[in-house]
């Protein structure tokens, strides 16, 4: 605040009775402009409220926008180590199907399905 004072007493010592075309400012045009000024100083500090209000809602999206990426880091560490369990399990249901005769495989997936069917209907019921 007290910059912007000194600011404005530079200002002032600086266009002192300075009109256009080099002309001194009659006592009408003085104390038209000293509204001009304390309205441009009003407007001036409506203006500062409003970049501090942008400022601290930029703060605030910054903020939460980290959050949100901590949140889907970790998020995406889950998948990666769900994808790794997906994996070991498929691995070993390969195992298990290339191992074993077709028959067997057969029996399995045919259990599989009438499991599944039987838990259908009850969900249904």
């Amino acid at each position: 605040m007290n910059a912007r004072r000194d600011n404005r007493n530079n200002r002032v010592s600086l266009f002192d009775g300075i009109e256009e075309g080099g002309i001194r400012a009659s006592s009408v045009y003085s104390s038209s402009h000293e509204i001009d000024e304390h309205d441009n100083e009003q407007a001036l500090d409506g203006l500062q409220d409003r970049v501090n209000l942008l400022k601290r809602l930029s703060g605030d999206i910054n903020e939460e926008v980290d959050s949100h990426n901590r949140m889907l880091d970790r998020m995406g560490n889950d998948m990666d180590s769900s994808r790794g369990v997906l994996s070991g399990t498929m691995d070993k249901f390969k195992m298990v199907f290339e191992t074993k005769s077709n028959q067997r495989m057969f029996t399995l997936v045919a259990s599989f399905v009438v499991l599944f069917l039987i838990i259908y209907y009850l969900t249904r019921y």
